[in-house]
C-alpha cells in the first residue's frame, strides 16, 4: 500500500507539471520547442534523461550481467565520446541557425536550410521521423510494462495500457514545457536510484567472498574483435542525428548557454554510465549469494536486474521511490518522442498549414493520443528487447540524420540533392543491414556502415549537384557562432 501511495504522489506531480505548463502555452510553437526559453541547467539534463531512457536503468545493466563488461564499455565510451561531440559541434550551430531560418523542427529547419521549395526534403524526413520514432516509443512502453509487470504483479496487457496512459497525460497537457521540466525531475531521480542501488548493493557483496570473475569469467573483459568494437562505439555516431535530442539545442535559451549545458550534460551522463554499468556487474555477484527472483533461469528476463536489486535491497519506504526513477527513464524519452512526432505532423506536413498556432497546438496534443496508440499497438505485438529495439530507432536517426546535421552545419557546399541522397541512403542502408546481412560471430551494428555511406553519399552528390543560392549561403555564413 506504502509503494502504491509513493507511486501515486510522484504521478501526481508529473501531471501538476503538465497542468502548470499548460497555463504557459499560448501556441504551437510554445507547445514544441517552448518559446526558445529553457536554460542550461534544464536543456542539459533533459537531454540526457531524454536520451538514456528505459535503457540505461533496464537495458544497459542487464546486458552487463548478461555478458559481462564488454558491451557496456565499449557503448558508454562511444556514447559519451558522441555526446561531447554533439555538444561541442553541433548545439551552437543548430541553435543559431534554426533561429536565423525560423525552423522549430529538424524537417523545416533541414528544408530551409537548402531553400527547398519542392518540399521533399521535408517530406523524406518527416518519413524517417515518423517510422523510426513510432519503434522508439515503442521500446519506452516497453520498459515501462516491465516495470508494472515484475513490481505490482501486473499482466503485461495491463502493464502496457497504465504506461501509456501515463505517458501520454501530461504530454498532451504541457508539450515541450511539461517534457523539460519532468525530464529535469526524472534525470535527478534516475541519478539518485542508481547512486543508492550502487552503495546498497556494492556494500551487500562486500565480505561476501564472492568472486564476479569466477562466476562469469568474462566479466571483466573488455576484450572484442576490432569490428565488434567498432560497432558497439558506432553507438556514439547517433547523437548527431538524434530529433528528440537536437529539440534541446533548438529551445535552449541562448547560444551562450551552450557551453554550461555541455558540462552539466557530460558530467551526468559519465556518473549514469558508469554507475549503470556497475551495477549490472555487481548483480552477476549479488545473484550467486541470493539468486533473484525474475532474472535467471530459462524464463527469467536479465533486464529485470536493477528492478530485482532494488526490490531485494531497499527499505519499502524507499520503493516507490525507486518505480518512480525507473518510471522516469521510460517517461523522459518516450515523452520527448512523442513530442517531436507530433510537431512533425502540425509543421511539417503541408495540411496542416491552414490551421493557426492555437488549433495546431490543440492538434499536436492529440497527435500525441495517436502516435501513442500506434506505438501501444507496435509494443504489445513485439517480442524484441529493449536494447535491440532502441538500437533500431537509434541506428535509423543516426544514419539518416547524423552525417546530414553534421555538414549542413559545417559545409556550406552541402547541397538539397546532397541531403536527400545521405537521408535515403542512411535509413535504406540500416533497413538492409538490420534484416539481411549479419556477420557470423560478430556484433555488427548496421550504424556503422550507415552512417559512413550516407556521409560519402552527401559529399559525392553535393559536389555534381548545383550550390545552394547565395541568399542561402549568406545566412550559413552569418549564423556560424
Amino acid at each position: 500500500m506504502g509503494i502504491t501511495i509513493q507511486f501515486g504522489l510522484y504521478l501526481l506531480l508529473m501531471l501538476g507539471i503538465g497542468y502548470y505548463s499548460m497555463t504557459k502555452t499560448k501556441d504551437n510553437q510554445d507547445f514544441i520547442i517552448g518559446g526558445r526559453s529553457l536554460g542550461p541547467i534544464t536543456s542539459a539534463i533533459s537531454a540526457g534523461a531524454s536520451d538514456m531512457s528505459s535503457w540505461l536503468l533496464l537495458g544497459l545493466p542487464g546486458a552487463v550481467f548478461a555478458a559481462g563488461l564488454v558491451e557496456g564499455f565499449w557503448i558508454s565510451l562511444g556514447l559519451t565520446m558522441g555526446a561531447y561531440a554533439n555538444w561541442y559541434i553541433v548545439a551552437p550551430r543548430l541553435r543559431a541557425y534554426s533561429e536565423e531560418l525560423h525552423a522549430v523542427t529538424l524537417p523545416t529547419f533541414l528544408s530551409n536550410r537548402f531553400d527547398d521549395t519542392s518540399g521533399l526534403i521535408k517530406t523524406v524526413s518527416t518519413i524517417v521521423i515518423l517510422f523510426f520514432f513510432t519503434l522508439y516509443v515503442a521500446s519506452g512502453l516497453k520498459g515501462g510494462t516491465l516495470l508494472f509487470a515484475h513490481s505490482f504483479g501486473a499482466t503485461e496487457q495491463t502493464a502496457l495500457i497504465i504506461t501509456t496512459l501515463v505517458v501520454v497525460s501530461y504530454t498532451f497537457l504541457g508539450g515541450y514545457m511539461a517534457v523539460c521540466w519532468t525530464d529535469l525531475i526524472q534525470g535527478i531521480l534516475m541519478l539518485t536510484a542508481l547512486v543508492f542501488c550502487f552503495l546498497l548493493a556494492f556494500f551487500a557483496i562486500s565480505g561476501s567472498g564472492v568472486d564476479i570473475a569466477a562466476v562469469n569469467p568474462k566479466a571483466f573483459s573488455i576484450t572484442t574483435t576490432w569490428l565488434t568494437g567498432a560497432s558497439l562505439m558506432a553507438w556514439g555516431f547517433g547523437y548527431f542525428g538524434q530529433p528528440h535530442i537536437l529539440a534541446r539545442f533548438i529551445g535552449i535559451r541562448s547560444v551562450g548557454d551552450v557551453k554550461k549545458a555541455r558540462r552539466v550534460g557530460i558530467s551526468w551522463m559519465v556518473i549514469c554510465l558508469v554507475l549503470s554499468t556497475t551495477i549490472g556487474l555487481i548483480g552477476i555477484g549479488y545473484n550467486e549469494i541470493a539468486p533473484l527472483a525474475g532474472v535467471a533461469g530459462p524464463d527469467g528476463n536479465k533486464e529485470r536486474i536493477f528492478l530485482a536489486l532494488t526490490s531485494a535491497l531497499f527499505h519499502p519506504l524507499f520503493s516507490g521511490f525507486i518505480l518512480a526513477a525507473v518510471l522516469a527513464a521510460v517517461m523522459s524519452t518516450a515523452d520527448s518522442q512523442l513530442l517531436v512526432l507530433t510537431s512533425s505532423l502540425t509543421e511539417d506536413l503541408p495540411f496542416f498549414s491552414k490551421f493557426d498556432d492555437k488549433q495546431k497546438a490543440w492538434i499536436s496534443r492529440f497527435g500525441v493520443v495517436g502516435f501513442a496508440a500506434l506505438a501501444y499497438v507496435i509494443t504489445a505485438s513485439s517480442g524484441g528487447t529493449i536494447l535491440g529495439m532502441v538500437g533500431y530507432a537509434w541506428g535509423g536517426f543516426g544514419a539518416a540524420f547524423g552525417p546530414l546535421i553534421i555538414l549542413s552545419l559545417a559545409w556550406r557546399g552541402t547541397t538539397k540533392y546532397g541531403a536527400l541522397a545521405g537521408m535515403v541512403v542512411g535509413a535504406v542502408t540500416i533497413f538492409v543491414v538490420k534484416n539481411y546481412i549479419k556477420v557470423p560471430g560478430e556484433y555488427f551494428y548496421e550504424l556503422l556502415p550507415g552512417f559512413i555511406l550516407a556521409f560519402i553519399a552527401i559529399v559525392v552528390v553535393s559536389m555534381i549537384t548545383a550550390k545552394p543560392a547565395e541568399e542561402t549561403l549568406q545566412k550559413f555564413d552569418t549564423s556560424q557562432p
